[in-house]
């Protein structure tokens, strides 16, 4: 493949751990791809480091001031590389046609928007904010369908659903799939009872066993709220019926996910717990390139175990199901209140346990109703916002640690 052939890439939250993996595979093919622009929040020496190493044409930064740093640098280390800020800057870059490849990395709602400009420019989306489908699903995939968008997710278990699903070899009609199972490592506290999670530090939530990941989504995977999310987003990737979109504990994080058939097959995707493996299956598909994982050595594996998810000591699943089964833009409000509870229970000011509970009364306290257009998703996730934030400031109060 010539140097005229490679497709150019935008990796939208660079410095993050997707971001960052991505990074790793791109540069083990540079005769295939092309680092065009990158986006990232406010981390300024971790995009000086990568725009030192990949020279993109364009960067753009969420925080205005890291923005001015970023260009200070740059230009300091005679660096011609323009510098883009806040929203419409990653906006920007996501549409800009050089790429034709756009991963979208950015953890949480802040992800939407550039992710939605990614779809409008008719980009191969490589989608690793599940918040996007979580807040807009119906809005985003018509974006997608309009524009003539593709998607490929990143998560390791929607892609390795994506993997085991038959594509372009199964027939006309009915591909026979009975059912999607995703399948959840259990965080660190698979095992606690419900008095010792009363006791949950933010550093024992964010020392998950498996996976090197951000705090939000540790702490998501600890209380399995980021298995509610997959099924959200699932249920729009695949347009599969909420009820059959099954949740299934695998601590050894071996099989990423499986797809279950009418026949009684079932296909899984196996492989290490290593993010490099999807980022590089999406990178190529349907071809496929050497990662910079390692083999995977059946023999040393052991036993594989496999448990039901315990909805009474974790119900953010439930209460992800509950919102995706009530629909409209309760999702939305599910995922911005989980955020904001996320973020106390970080700060020291929320237990543990009282992150659902929090999510529970915020989805209780009014009717979220239909999401007819983005700028309703958008007052529903700062309307939850802002409820969310008024019962943490009222929470010592009303409630107590594990009540």
């Amino acid at each position: 493949m010539t140097a005229q052939l490679r497709v150019g890439v935008c990796v939208l939250g660079a410095t993050g751990s997707i971001g960052r993996s991505t990074l790793d595979v791109l540069r083990r093919h540079p005769e295939r791809w092309r680092v065009e622009s990158l986006g990232a929040q406010r981390d300024v020496a971790a995009m000086l480091a990568a725009c030192d190493e990949f020279r993109p044409r364009l960067v753009a930064m969420a925080d205005e001031q890291a923005a001015h740093e970023l260009a200070c640098a740059l230009a300091s280390k005679g660096l011609e590389i323009k510098v883009l800020a806040g929203e419409s800057g990653m906006c920007t870059i996501a549409a800009d046609q050089a790429s034709g490849i756009v991963v979208a990395a950015i953890v949480g709602a802040a992800g939407l928007a550039s992710a939605l400009a990614a779809a409008r420019a008719g980009k191969r989306i490589l989608l690793a904010n599940k918040e996007a489908l979580v807040m807009s699903g119906a809005l985003f995939m018509h974006e997608v369908a309009e524009h003539g968008a593709s998607l490929i997710p990143l998560d390791s278990e929607h892609n390795a659903l994506f993997q085991c699903m038959p594509h372009l070899a199964a027939p006309k009609g009915d591909a026979g799939v009975e059912s999607l199972i995703l399948t959840a490592s259990g965080g660190p506290f698979l095992d606690w009872s419900a008095e010792r999670l009363q006791e949950v530090t933010p550093e024992q939530a964010c020392a998950h066993p498996n996976w090197s990941m951000g705090k939000k989504i540790s702490v998501d995977s600890a209380s399995l709220m980021n298995k509610g999310l997959e099924v959200i987003e699932a249920f729009w990737l695949f347009a599969m019926p909420l009820q059959r979109i099954k949740v299934v504990v695998h601590p050894q994080s071996i099989v990423h996910s499986m797809v279950a058939y009418s026949d009684g097959s079932v296909l899984a995707q196996l492989g290490l717990p290593d993010m490099r493996t999807p980022i590089a299956h999406a990178l190529a598909w349907p071809e496929r390139v050497t990662s910079g994982v390692g083999a995977l050595d059946l023999t040393m594996l052991g036993d594989l175990r496999f448990v039901a998810p315990d909805m009474q000591r974790f119900p953010c699943l439930r209460l992800a199901y509950a919102a995706l089964d009530e629909g409209g833009l309760a999702p939305a409000a599910l995922n911005a209140a989980n955020e904001v509870a996320v973020d106390a229970f970080l700060q020291g000011v929320l237990g543990f346990v009282q992150i659902p509970q929090l999510i529970e009364a915020v989805l209780d306290a009014v009717p979220w109703g239909e999401a007819h257009n983005l700028q309703q998703v958008f007052a529903a996730d700062a309307q939850a916002r802002t409820l969310a934030r008024e019962l943490v400031q009222d929470w010592p109060a009303t409630r107590e640690q594990g009540s």
